[in-house]
């Protein structure tokens, strides 16, 4: 059985050292180089190749390199391999750390202190405390529970909202479309951590903003497909929003001239807010290999039914 890494090669060397180090067993390969193609068993990449079956007729396992699956075209993976998506820790971190600054910035007015500093003007503006500052995530997943878990350490009030009912301690659970307006309306930072699926393709849109607060702010570290760009821009226009940290676009990069790249009340950043770590990344690919092989259950295991 063999190995291919279908991503960005500087990485795939480092995850061939971490392969021939902690499994030296499995043959490692970075794509274009596939060895034989008989034995591949597990296949890691970003973009599959195209006819992935024809490709790899004894494939096992399909992982994919970041945390979410919407690159990949389901309908077009044979439907009885395996999808995995990256759940390793080092996602994780990133998250929460890109998270907590953005919400912190926010928080303290930092688009409004920049702009200040470019236009050569010393303003004080009033700071509340934390626990004044309403702040609620969408997407309960892996990444949703982990900001919410750092946030409620520095005192803010969460709430967060999902497909289905969850029960998270210090955090005001909502559930389903019904109950999404009801947590906007008491919200003051809205963070977008939902994976992309039909139901929430184009969420973040002029009817969604006129359920906030006025003067309520935006971190969009979702995916850039959740977006209506103009909406955004209307609603800073109009100031429905104050503020918003964006991450994620689409397109990726956002074309020269776009309304973003200057816009005084956005912070924007190139998809940077979490990225795989190899290491923890090739232990969680191995950690699954195991369990396949075992028949254990699998870490980040896809359900297609949901998408995600």
């Amino acid at each position: 059985m063999s190995f291919v890494y279908k991503a960005d090669p500087v990485r795939g060397a480092e995850w061939a050292r971490l392969f021939a180090a902690k499994a030296p067993d499995i043959p490692f390969h970075i794509w274009p180089d596939t060895g034989e193609v008989d034995r591949v068993r597990y296949l890691a990449a970003w973009v599959p190749p195209q006819d992935i079956e024809r490709q790899f007729p004894n494939l096992e396992l399909f992982f994919s390199t970041g945390a979410g699956i919407d690159q990949f075209d389901l309908a077009a993976l044979p439907p009885e391999l395996p999808v995995v998506r990256m759940a390793e820790p080092g996602v994780v971190a990133g998250m929460v750390e890109y998270a907590t600054m953005a919400v912190l910035a926010l928080h303290r007015d930092l688009p409004t202190y920049i702009r200040q500093q470019r236009e050569g003007r010393w303003a004080a503006h009033r700071v509340y405390p934390a626990s004044k500052r309403r702040v609620s995530v969408l997407g309960l997943g892996v990444l949703g529970c982990a900001v919410l878990d750092q946030l409620r350490t520095l005192g803010f009030q969460l709430a967060g909202w999902s497909r289905t009912r969850r029960q998270i301690d210090g955090v005001a659970c909502y559930a389903g479309r019904e109950e999404l307006p009801a947590m906007l309306a008491s919200t003051d930072i809205l963070v977008c951590l939902l994976p992309l699926t039909q139901e929430t393709r184009g969420i973040l849109d002029s009817e969604l903003f006129h359920h906030l607060p006025r003067g309520a702010s935006l971190v969009h570290v979702g995916r850039g497909a959740h977006l209506d760009h103009q909406a955004l821009l209307d609603a800073l226009e109009s100031g429905e929003l104050s503020s918003a940290v964006v991450d994620v676009t689409d397109p990726e990069p956002l074309p020269a001239g776009h309304p973003f790249w200057a816009h005084p009340q956005i912070l924007l950043t190139p998809h940077i807010a979490s990225m795989t770590q190899p290491e923890t990344a090739v232990k969680q690919v191995l950690d699954n290999i195991r369990c396949h092989q075992a028949g254990a259950p699998l870490m980040g295991i896809v359900d297609r039914s949901r998408g995600y």
